[in-house]
């Protein structure tokens, strides 16, 4: 059976050691790098299951980095950073990391953020034959591609944060999501009442599909309960 493969990019080697040791303990093949060189390159070439990046690295930011490998590919991204701000936090999620560690962290935290994101990477790359294309509202999503298209047939561009929560909100139509069920889904960690998150993940995913975003008429918010999708929904499945 082959394993997993975890690729981290951290310029302490002794910490890419540390990390090397629990993830191998727990079944993973391990690859590091002490920089962003030719990531791409071997996120295009070999098969990764999840990228672990330093925020501050020499040269190219993890911030870069991540986007750009956003733009090439779906592989799961966890920051494991010293940055604990929540801007910062935000600023990762939105550039379409999945998880967002800060340091010091236990390892048992640390593996199950991993397990849990490639988990829902797997999820989400599974193909739900007659269900693989969502119409609602005008707006259709590729659940294959994870590509959101316009009313005007336009391409949108989403993080894969804010794929899994529109596909969630998709899902359930006319049913609320908790704010805890909408952190889980972008973050893989619970909600607390200080923590806006989840109500600015969805503003940002109103800003790309509401025509009037502050009077928001297909994601709506249930008082007390969260958010739902009120537009009906069709599923189609996909043709090449």
């Amino acid at each position: 059976m082959n394993k997993e493969k975890i690729h981290i990019v951290d310029d302490d080697r002794r910490l890419c050691r540390l990390l090397g040791r629990y993830l191998e303990h727990d079944g993973y093949e391990v690859t590091f790098a002490t920089n962003g060189d030719g990531i791409s390159k071997r996120v295009l070439d070999s098969s990764i299951s999840l990228l672990l990046l330093d925020v501050m690295l020499p040269g190219k930011d993890g911030m870069t980095l991540a986007r750009e490998v956003r733009q090439l590919s779906n592989v799961p991204i966890i920051f494991l950073t010293a940055k604990a701000d929540i801007s910062d936090k935000v600023k990762g999620l939105e550039i379409g990391a999945d998880d967002y560690i800060t340091k010091p962290f236990e390892e048992k935290e640390l593996l199950a953020r991993v397990h849990s994101a490639i988990r829902r990477a797997k999820l989400e790359t599974f193909d739900h034959a007659d269900k693989s294309i969502a119409t609602f509202a005008g707006w259709t999503l590729n659940l294959i591609s994870q590509t959101l298209t316009s009313r005007e047939g336009k391409q949108v561009s989403i993080t894969s944060s804010e794929y899994r929560l529109l596909s969630a909100l998709v899902s359930r139509p006319n049913t609320a999501l908790s704010r805890d069920e909408i952190l889980k889904m972008i973050s893989g960690r619970e909600w607390s009442p200080l923590d806006r998150s989840a109500d600015m993940a969805i503003a940002k995913l109103r800003k790309k599909i509401e025509q009037n975003p502050k009077r928001p008429e297909i994601i709506r918010t249930v008082r007390n309960k969260g958010y739902q999708l009120t537009a009906a929904v069709e599923y189609s499945s996909y043709t090449h």
